[in-house]
């Protein structure tokens, strides 16, 4: 539902005009931003008190035992009905205050920004490139006795025909996921690695030494198969990630200070060349530019997100919301003027127009933005 929509069907649903089928979009509407009353520079007066009083008794009415036992059972079912209550105050924001620049007034004709999808180019040991959204199921290429394939669902797998490899260090292939992409792959040992936006894996065509060794630049949601007997480690710009077989996230883009590498099952080690931590499941390591190691507990559905097709943001600023919408969306972000300190907060699918993402955001009342091209610039 596009924040046009919602608008129109929120006045209908003041207005007693709603049928059952618009109350129940109204209701199951997950693509809010939240923010709090007193970041907005909405006055609170009595009127526009009792009025969001009278909206907030209304849609507790309507929501019935049997339609929040559903929304329960979702995933994300708690933010169905709250999202109707937290963009109530967006609502009085975006009827009050409509900015001159925002947004809705970029020119009509200019080309809507798509958000990414899936592709990468894999370049072999000799230095070859294949564009794999392009390539054809099938084998690819092979390396001695290894073969790269493409399998149907577009995955990236490795196999080896079971006989020895050749003695001397196995040739490495690296996969780059652009700006505007992701990418899957399944490495020689099984492992499965899920790319983010401008990121880059190297990694041997076969792991034959005391370790299985990856290289990592930006992002990346990995799933290690187990081998007490060969550990894994991700090297990311200064940091490494140890393990022997768990699921772990590392971010490790040029344009973030620090690394981080997130768990969600089983244990890892974050190390520089200064000091060293593990990390128990839930918890976030962060190797700053320091080379300090700090640790903290994080909501893992938000750091995994990108992976299932979402943005999560949860108290982010705008230059930190913005780094991500830049990947994803492939476009240049400009500022202009001194830009708010205040954070945001909200889900939004990551398959849907960028104009739809800016909109919500400008709901809040404390950004706005224009489209220029391929440019967002970003005004208070």
């Amino acid at each position: 539902m596009t924040t046009e929509e919602y608008i129109k069907l929120y006045e209908k649903f003041n207005a007693g005009q709603c049928t059952p089928e618009e109350e129940k979009r109204l209701m199951e509407f997950e693509d809010d931003f939240r923010f709090h009353e007193t970041e907005s520079n909405l006055p609170l007066n009595t009127e526009n008190r009792q009025k969001r009083s009278a909206i907030y008794a209304r849609i507790r009415a309507t929501l019935n035992p049997k339609a929040q036992n559903r929304n329960y059972r979702r995933m994300w079912g708690w933010a169905a009905a709250a999202a109707v209550i937290l963009l109530v105050s967006a609502i009085f924001i975006f009827q009050a205050k409509q900015p001159q620049n925002n947004i809705a007034a970029s020119k009509p004709h200019v080309k809507p920004i798509k958000p990414g999808r899936n592709t990468a180019i894999l370049t072999l040991a000799n230095g070859s490139n294949i564009t794999l959204d392009d390539a054809k199921n099938g084998v690819l290429a092979k390396s001695g006795k290894t073969s790269v394939k493409k399998l149907t669902n577009g995955l990236i797998a490795y196999s080896n025909d079971g006989s020895a490899q050749p003695a001397g260090e196995p040739a490495k292939n690296v996969v780059t996921v652009p700006r505007g992409g992701k990418y899957s792959i399944q490495l020689p040992d099984g492992t499965m690695v899920w790319l983010n936006s401008s990121s880059s894996l190297s990694y041997p065509v076969a792991f034959t030494g005391a370790d299985r060794s990856v290289t990592l630049t930006g992002e990346a949601y990995f799933e290690v198969t187990k081998n007490k007997h060969l550990p894994f480690i991700v090297h990311a710009n200064g940091a490494d990630v140890k393990v022997l077989g768990t699921h772990f996230n590392v971010t490790a883009y040029e344009d973030e200070k620090d690394i981080k590498a997130t768990l969600l099952e089983g244990s890892v080690s974050l190390s520089n060349n200064k000091t060293s931590t593990l990390l128990i499941p839930g918890q976030q390591g962060i190797a700053g530019p320091d080379q300090q190691i700090t640790t903290k507990t994080v909501n893992v559905n938000q750091v995994i997100a990108w992976k299932t097709g979402y943005f999560i943001f949860r108290d982010d600023d705008i230059q930190s919301i913005m780094r991500k919408i830049s990947r994803w969306y492939d476009v240049e972000v400009e500022y202009q003027g001194n830009i708010t300190r205040k954070t945001f907060g909200g889900i939004y699918s990551m398959n849907k127009d960028i104009n739809e993402l800016l909109k919500g955001l400008e709901l809040t009342g404390l950004i706005h933005f224009k489209i220029e091209e391929r440019r967002i610039i970003v005004m208070n």
